[in-house]
């Protein structure tokens, strides 16, 4: 069984649609999600206290910042703008697929634990995340 979730972000940050994904699953088995762009991740984590999601967002955004800071003057793919290329390397250090088990139509997910977007380009974005449930 296979779905496509669309995801509007509206610049970075991190977009929960665990909901989502608990409507659309069904039955046991694992649940696979793979998000096909180069400059989102997707995330398992916190959902009870809005101050996680944005304490990732600073520390990333600490961690890679945008090609104007000084210090990533050696980045050269700036074609996008100068979140570009922080946006992939963001990518390129967070998961982009998830594997999460489903008991009775259920994500087993744990109690504080959310099923994230993390967008890293500043423009609003509109992305896919494909949703593949095996038996």
């Amino acid at each position: 069984m296979q779905t496509t979730f669309e995801i509007t972000t509206h610049g970075q940050g991190l977009y929960e649609f665990t909901r989502d994904v608990t409507r659309w699953c069904e039955g046991d088995g694992l649940l696979t999600l793979f998000v096909q762009h180069t400059s989102c991740s997707l995330l398992i984590q916190e959902n009870a206290d809005p101050e996680v999601q944005t304490d990732l967002q600073n520390f990333f955004s600490r961690l890679v910042p945008p090609t104007t800071d000084p210090s990533m003057s050696y980045l050269t793919h700036t074609y996008e703008g100068p979140d570009d290329m922080p946006a992939h390397i963001k990518a390129a250090m967070m998961p982009v697929s998830l594997q999460i088990p489903v008991n009775g139509g259920r994500p087993q997910l744990g109690t504080w634990q959310g099923i994230y977007l993390f967008e890293h380009r500043t423009a609003p974005h509109h992305r896919r995340v494909i949703g593949y449930l095996s038996a």
